[in-house]
C-alpha cells in the first residue's frame, strides 16, 4: 500500500511539473509576442514618420543637414518617458485592455521619437545593427532564461550603472564629448546585455507569483514585455552610435 502511494504522488507530481512548465512556456510566449509586436510598431511607426509628410509635423530639415524639432516633436520625444512611468505605476488600476492600449501607444510614439536619430544614419547601418541586436538579445535572453545562477545581484549592479549611464548622458548633453559619448555607449552596451538576461530570469521567476491569476499574468506579460523592448531598443540605440554609418 505504501508503494502504490508513493507512486501516485509520483505521477501525481509528475503532472503537476509539466503543467507549470506549459503554463510557464505560454506566458513567456506571451511576453515575447508583446515585445515583438511593440518593436514592429515601433518601425512602421518610425518609418511612416521618416518617409512621409507627417515627419513635417515634428521635425525638420536644416540647410546643414541637421534636424530641427519642432514644439511637437518635443512633445513626441518625451512623451513615451511619461507613458512608461505611468503604465509602471498605475497598471495595477487599469484593466488588462487599458494596459494593452498603453504599451501600443508607447511603442508607436517611441516610433515617432526614434525617427530623428535613425534619419541621421545610412538604411544598410541601420538593418545590419538590428540584426546585431537581436542576435546578442536572443542569446542573453537565453541565457537568463536557462541559467540557474541567481541574477538578482547582477541586476542590482547593472541598477546602478543605468542610473550612471543617464546622469553621465544628460552631462553630456551640455559638454558634447565625442570621447565621453564613446564611453558612455560602449558601457550602455555592457549594461543593457546584462539587463536582457537579468530580465529575462525576473519575468520567468514573476510567473510564479501571477500565474494563477489570468488578470495578473496578463499585466505582467505586459510589463515584462515593456521591460524587455526597453532593453532591446537601448541595446540598439547604443550599438548604432558605436556601428552606425552616418549619413
Amino acid at each position: 500500500m505504501a508503494e502504490y502511494d508513493n507512486r501516485v504522488r509520483s505521477v501525481g507530481g509528475t503532472a503537476s511539473t509539466v503543467a507549470v512548465d506549459e503554463g510557464l512556456r505560454a506566458y513567456m510566449l506571451r511576453v515575447y509576442n508583446y515585445m515583438l509586436m511593440g518593436l514592429a510598431l515601433t518601425g512602421v511607426t518610425a518609418w511612416v514618420t521618416l518617409n512621409t509628410p507627417l515627419g513635417a509635423l515634428f521635425f525638420s530639415q536644416g540647410a546643414t543637414g541637421g534636424l530641427t524639432l519642432s514644439p511637437l516633436g518635443w512633445v513626441a520625444l518625451f512623451a513615451p518617458l511619461g507613458l512608461v512611468f505611468f503604465l509602471s505605476f498605475r497598471i495595477q488600476h487599469m484593466s488588462v485592455g487599458t494596459a494593452q492600449a498603453v504599451f501600443w501607444g508607447y511603442a508607436a510614439l517611441n516610433g515617432i521619437a526614434l525617427s530623428p536619430i535613425l534619419f541621421l544614419y545610412t538604411a544598410a547601418s541601420v538593418a545590419q545593427v538590428f540584426f546585431v541586436t537581436a542576435a546578442t538579445f536572443g542569446a542573453m535572453s537565453l541565457w537568463g532564461y536557462t541559467t540557474k545562477r541567481d541574477l538578482t545581484g547582477l541586476g542590482s549592479f547593472l541598477f546602478m550603472g543605468l542610473i550612471g549611464i543617464i546622469i553621465a548622458s544628460l552631462v553630456n548633453m551640455f559638454l558634447q564629448s565625442g570621447t565621453m559619448q564613446l564611453v558612455i555607449s560602449i558601457i550602455g552596451v555592457l549594461i543593457f546585455t546584462g539587463l536582457t538576461a537579468y530580465d529575462t530570469q525576473r519575468i520567468k521567476e514573476s510567473y510564479d507569483v501571477v500565474g494563477r491569476d489570468g488578470q495578473l499574468a496578463s499585466k505582467g506579460a505586459i510589463m515584462g514585455a515593456l521591460s524587455l523592448y526597453l532593453d532591446f531598443i537601448n541595446l540598439f540605440l547604443m550599438l548604432l552610435r558605436l556601428m552606425g554609418d552616418r549619413r
